[in-house]
Order: C-alpha cells, then sequence, then structure tokens
C-alpha cells in the first residue's frame, strides 16, 4: 500500500458496485480514508469491509441521491462525522442510465434520471465545497461520459446529464478553485469487463473495435486516472475533463 492519498479522506458515491467501487478500493489503496455509499445496505458493507480487510480504511454510509437537497445535504453531513469532521475528496459518481428514445421518454423517468445525475451532486457540492474551501482546500472528480460528446441514437436524456455535469466541472472550477478548491472530471468511454474467452464479442465490444485501444475498458482504469486527479501529482489540474476511453471520442475510428 502506497501512501499517495495518505491522511485524506473521500466521499465516494455510488461506489457499491463498477467504476465507484474500484475508485473507493483504489483510493483506500493509496491511503485515503474513504466513505462508501450508496443504497445497497448489503453491497456497501461488502465492499468496506473488503477494503477494510486489504488493509484499508472505510465505512459505509447509506444514501439514497434522488436529487432532493436534504438527501444531498444529509449525505455530507453523515460522511462528514464518519470522517472524523471533513472531507477532502469528493467523487460524484452516482447515477442512473435508462435509455429510452426521445418521443418515448415520460416526464417521470426524465425527472429521475437529472434527479439523480444532476440534481444530487449538485446539492452535495453545494454542501462540500464551501466547507472545504474554509478548511483550507479539497478535491472535486465528477464522472462524465463519452456519449456527452459522441452522440448514441437512445442517450439522449442520459448523454445530456452527462454533458452538464461536464459543464458544471469548469463552472465549479471556475466558482471555487481560487478557494483552494480543485474541480475536474474525468469522462469514460466503454466500461465493462471483456466477454470470456471464445465468446463472441458483445455490442459493447464491437463499438470499440478500431479504435486504438480495440476494446473495452475496465474500472480500474477510472479509479487509476481518480487517484492521479485527487492527488498531488495533479496539482495545476483545474477545471478539465480527463478522456479514459480507449481513444473513442479523440481519434478517427476505422473500420476492421
Amino acid at each position: 500500500m502506497s501512501e499517495r492519498l495518505g491522511g485524506r479522506t473521500a466521499l465516494i458515491t455510488g461506489s457499491t458496485s463498477n467504476i465507484g467501487r474500484a475508485i473507493a478500493e483504489a483510493f483506500a489503496a493509496e491511503g485515503a480514508h474513504v466513505v462508501v455509499s450508496g443504497r445497497n445496505r448489503e453491497r456497501g458493507e461488502r465492499v468496506a469491509g473488503g477494503i477494510r480487510a486489504a488493509g484499508g480504511w472505510a465505512d459505509f454510509v447509506e444514501a439514497d441521491l434522488d436529487g432532493g437537497a436534504e438527501a444531498s445535504r444529509n449525505l455530507a453531513d453523515r460522511a462528514r462525522e464518519v470522517l472524523g469532521g471533513r472531507i477532502d475528496i469528493l467523487v460524484n459518481n452516482a447515477g442512473v442510465y435508462p435509455a429510452p428514445g426521445t418521443a418515448d421518454t415520460d416526464e417521470k423517468t426524465f425527472d429521475v434520471v437529472y434527479g439523480v445525475n444532476v440534481k444530487a451532486p449538485f446539492f452535495l457540492t453545494a454542501a462540500v465545497a464551501p466547507v472545504m474551501a474554509e478548511a483550507g482546500g479539497g478535491t472535486i472528480i465528477n464522472l462524465g461520459s463519452w456519449i456527452a460528446r459522441l452522440a448514441v441514437p437512445l442517450g439522449a436524456l442520459y448523454s445530456s446529464t452527462k454533458g452538464a455535469m461536464e459543464t458544471l466541472t469548469r463552472a465549479w472550477s471556475a466558482e471555487f478553485g481560487p478557494r483552494g478548491v480543485r474541480v475536474n472530471a474525468i469522462s469514460p468511454g466503454v466500461i465493462q469487463p471483456p466477454s470470456p474467452a471464445g465468446d463472441a464479442p458483445n455490442a459493447s465490444e464491437l463499438m470499440m473495435k478500431g479504435t486504438p485501444a480495440g476494446t473495452v475498458g475496465t474500472p480500474d482504469a477510472i479509479a487509476h486516472a481518480a487517484v492521479w486527479l485527487a492527488s498531488d501529482e495533479a496539482a495545476f489540474v483545474h477545471g478539465t475533463v480527463v478522456d479514459v476511453d480507449g481513444g473513442r471520442t479523440t481519434v478517427a475510428v476505422v473500420a476492421a
């Protein structure tokens, strides 16, 4: 275990599985005390327990971030209590991904997706960033998505929320950066475990054919980028979106 984040505290939303879990595990492996947060207590306790078993420092705080300002404020307060009174790093990772077509999207679905993906991190940041600034600084990392810039046919609702988070990254950097709080984002590409050997490629893997990487990424790839952004190595990085997508959005895809 190294100490790139030694002595720091971190709250990672939506960290009971997938990318959020990988970030929580990577932060803890670098010496941070992490709060694993999500709706499913069983999964959350399992993740926190696994981190502790590996020698890290982790606690689970249950939270259903539906977009209500009070839910976000409550999570910030409980996380600070567990973390000894301060949050040094906030990762806004929690999100939902229903993908109906525009004409098939009802108002309830729209409100749920924007509530979880935009309102919840907005009000959580509002509850965390000013306190970070008063304490001398901190780091906020938002999760965007490659489909915020490279559209897919059924992604209008979800991709617009991720576009909002990338815009908020720049706006919050301007607002809080001068007060010592660095704000950046990661834009993941197609992230999932590869198909077992011998199986036909799935749809996600086919989307990565012809890219520089040539295959899907894993949650660990996003976690490594998050560790860098949270560490002092990225002290001069403000208001940027780091693409971790195997070249999907920046390099022309070559047909196989």
